[in-house]
């Protein structure tokens, strides 16, 4: 069973209405095990959107359109997809005594173009509204397949959508499959370099498959998606597929679905009862920003110290005087940060965001160090972009560097 999603509405098109709405539907298909390949948004235009609608029947088995049951002028989906099955609309008198009955028990009078809404396809059948006025539709096309209508009202697509089109859907296939999906997230790797480290899981690919999807400063994510019969089969094929991924990857994979950089650096300090202290200078407070996000950061978060300024350095970190942005700088603002904040981990960042070099360093040099156990490790790289951009990625490669550190015990 393929099924195919159109979303109605020129403001989705002229962006000033995100569409959620296909997002809600492709995710609710796929947990049903119903396969969509195409998803089409289309201006209110009763001929585009018609042919829109005869384009995805071609192609798939069903179509979802979603949007445009209104009863003003310009909800025009019963009579585009109406056109589309070449059948006449009539209007049914039950219906119109269902909506009034909907306004009057909410103590209003229903509006004669209202009645629009009481409208269908030849053929067709009413899905019953249960939170607003319009009623979905079910339209059998001619040749085969069968057109959904559902409200753009994101919560009542929702309803109508769990309540009567997905088991609708499920009756049609015949099969109860469930397609489940699971990303894993990585760091510091570049995406052709990844994609070679797995091409051959990805030649080879049946079920689970394997997507690459890129984050920009969130990283690369490798999405694994299995169709089974059951969640539990999923779990296990993509259980499987994940561990011959990790053997591959190791720790590059810092994640997985929404598991941030920092939840993953909260989970091991958690497990080590470590505490943790910031020193941070180009970064000015992002890392301790997003260290402070993670909830439960207080059991082991100390704080951060926004060295910005050379002599706060100098006198509150005891970084030795003179380059600040430097290998031994930043080694220094580590260990600075586990005596000012009492921590048994430290981190310390500087270098230089632009637009002019300093001490001889070029932009998008960093400096990051991580102060534990003992001994300090710094690490030197050389970030693209803006000045925002450099100062974002490194806060999170440091939290990566941290987090491989930890690693190693």
């Amino acid at each position: 069973m393929r099924c195919e999603v159109v979303a109605v509405g020129t403001e989705l098109l002229l962006g000033q209405v995100v569409d959620t709405n296909s997002a809600d539907i492709g995710e609710r298909l796929a947990l049903a095990g119903i396969d969509s390949y195409f998803q089409t948004r289309v201006g209110d235009n009763e001929e585009r959107i018609a042919t829109v609608i005869g384009e995805a029947l071609r192609r798939s088995d069903a179509v979802i359109v979603c949007g445009g049951l209104g009863p003003t002028q310009d909800d025009i989906t019963r009579e585009a997809i109406a056109r589309a099955l070449g059948v006449p609309l009539v209007r049914d008198a039950a219906m119109v005594a269902s909506i009034r009955g909907l306004f009057e028990a909410r103590g209003r009078a229903m509006a004669s173009n209202n009645e629009r809404q009481a409208d269908r396809p030849q053929g067709a059948s009413f899905i019953p509204q249960v939170r607003g006025t319009a009623p979905g539709l079910v339209c059998p096309a001619p040749g085969g397949g069968v057109v959904y209508a559902v409200p753009g009202v994101p919560h009542e697509m929702q309803e109508m959508l769990e309540r009567a089109v997905i088991p609708d859907l499920q009756r049609r296939s015949g099969s109860q499959q469930v397609i489940v999906s699971r990303t894993l997230r990585t760091w510091g790797v570049a995406e052709s370099a990844l994609a070679e480290m797995v091409a051959h899981r990805v030649d080879n690919q049946t079920n689970p498959t394997i997507a690459f999807l890129a984050s920009g400063i969130e990283g690369l994510k490798l999405r694994l998606t299995a169709k089974a019969a059951d969640f539990d089969e999923a779990a296990r094929l993509l259980d499987a597929e994940e561990a011959e991924l990790r053997a591959i990857l190791g720790d590059l994979v810092f994640g997985v679905d929404g598991q941030s950089m920092e939840r993953a650096v909260a989970e091991l300090l958690t497990a080590r009862n470590l505490s943790l202290g910031v020193a941070e200078s180009l970064t000015g407070g992002l890392v301790g920003a997003r260290l402070a996000e993670t909830e439960g950061a207080s059991a082991w978060f100390k704080g951060s110290i926004v060295a910005y300024d050379s002599g706060v350095k100098f006198d509150l970190l005891g970084v030795p005087e003179g380059p600040v942005v430097s290998a031994a700088a930043a080694a220094a603002m580590a260990e600075g940060a586990c005596r000012a904040l009492k921590s048994t981990v430290g981190l310390g960042i500087t270098g230089v965001a632009g637009p002019t070099t300093q001490d001889g360093q070029p932009v998008g040099t960093v400096f990051m160090a991580v102060a534990y156990g003992g001994a300090t490790e710094v690490a030197e790289v050389h970030l693209p972009g803006s000045r925002p951009l450099v100062r974002q990625l490194a806060t999170i490669s440091l939290l990566d560097q941290l987090r491989k550190r930890l690693l190693k015990g």
